[in-house]
């Protein structure tokens, strides 16, 4: 389980007395309890630990975009350090091409009648990426299909 595999890095970042990735993790790991608390259960799911570590991963792409916006090189090199590292835990998104390609079987089983139907036809995609495609790109690919005449 991706949750194990986090808190084993975890003790390894302690053991070689990694403040950088022990930090990051450990905030990962508080990420994770959090979540747990919150679902009221023990232990994660990895679809709820993938989704977790997405979360953070946005954080800090957010504030990384910020930190250059603000001329703080040092913060940025930092934050994109933490950024590689959590998207470590992160399945291998789907290219382009594949999520092209999902839209496609989507809008022939959905046969949605135009952009009004955004909604439904990105549920199905997201549900067939199964955490593997970025949600931004997968908007912008099924706004252009569902524009096209």
């Amino acid at each position: 389980m991706l949750e194990e595999k986090i808190l084993n890095d975890y003790k390894e970042a302690l053991k070689s007395k990694d403040k950088a990735k022990t930090s990051i993790l450990s905030f990962l790991r508080s990420g994770l309890m959090n979540e747990a608390i919150k679902l009221k259960t023990k232990s994660l799911k990895d679809e709820e630990v993938i989704s977790v570590v997405k979360k953070m991963v946005k954080q800090h792409q957010d504030s990384i975009e910020q930190f250059k916006q603000g001329g703080r090189e040092d913060l940025v090199a930092k934050e994109e350090q933490e950024l590689e590292l959590l998207k470590s835990y992160l399945p291998e998104e789907l290219r382009e091409a594949e999520v092209l390609k999902i839209i496609e079987e989507v809008l022939v089983e959905l046969k949605p009648s135009g952009p009004k139907e955004m909604g439904r036809v990105m549920k199905e995609v997201m549900l067939k990426a199964v955490n593997r495609a970025d949600g931004k790109l997968v908007s912008n690919l099924v706004r252009q299909k569902l524009s096209q005449p």
